[in-house]
């Protein structure tokens, strides 16, 4: 059974060190070299595996979509669908579940194991914060490169999409890109812009505390990993489903 007063506990310790982490932004000390390492496991150390993943979910979204829309004879509609599909949903939830996959149990191992190791109790000894000097860092830079990387993943996917439309579905490069272009409005990029931040800040604070709340050794580290992982990706389809009800709302789409 749920033990509510200890579930009521872990939310507001989890509020409190997400809170103060992102606080931690604005004050000093600023650890640049700590940051700058984040950034490149989180950016650079994940480049490679966006890439892949994001060029295959655009042909194959612009593959079925060109079976299904050819016997309705609406194969000019593919780089509309695929370009609205990928900058305003698949797009930032693609990245950032492969973020959680890689940025996100890193996260959560590497703080387990430091905190199985009592080196968080030894920053707090020798007068640091320890969520100033090991959360801050893994947030800022998740608010930093999770954006980055959403951004070259739907470059990638669109450029999926056209190899499947132009040289499958035999369709004019040209109208597709013309396609690309229409969709490119304000409100459906302000749509995919906003949620790789709001993904970046909640992977990088379920993923800290996770990996700091370890306790219970190997298994302990194992299962908080996955903790953390889980919670994550499915932090991410929840609030997507919001955030997207939310921004329909107040970017006055109808549905």
């Amino acid at each position: 059974m749920i033990n509510i007063k200890e579930t009521l506990r872990d939310l507001q310790d989890f509020y409190s060190l997400s809170f103060s982490g992102l606080l931690g932004i604005g004050r000093r000390p600023f650890y640049f070299k700590d940051m700058l390492l984040q950034m490149d496991y989180a950016g650079a150390g994940s480049l490679l595996i966006v890439f892949i993943v994001d060029l295959f979910v655009g042909m194959a979204l612009s593959l079925q979509l060109s079976a299904e829309l050819s016997r309705l004879g609406l194969k000019m509609y593919i780089g509309m669908i695929v370009g609205i599909s990928v900058v305003r949903e698949l797009g930032p939830v693609v990245t950032a579940v492969v973020f959680t996959g890689r940025v996100g149990a890193g996260m959560a191992s590497e703080l387990g194991s430091m905190a199985l190791g009592n080196q968080v109790d030894m920053i707090r000894v020798f007068g640091f914060d320890p969520v100033k000097k090991l959360v801050t860092p893994r947030i800022l830079s998740s608010l930093i490169m999770l954006p980055a990387l959403t951004i070259i993943g739907v470059a990638v996917s669109l450029l999926g999409g056209y190899y499947i439309a132009v040289f499958v579905s035999h369709q004019s490069g040209s109208f597709y890109w013309s396609s690309i272009r229409n969709i490119l409005t304000i409100e459906n990029v302000l749509a995919g812009a906003i949620k790789p931040f709001v993904f970046g800040y909640l992977i990088a604070c379920i993923c800290c505390y996770t990996g700091l709340s370890t306790k219970g050794g190997s298994i302990g580290l194992r299962k908080s990993t996955t903790k953390a992982v889980v919670l994550s990706i499915v932090t991410i389809i929840i609030s997507d489903f919001l955030l997207t009800r939310l921004l329909l709302h107040v970017l006055g789409f109808s549905v």
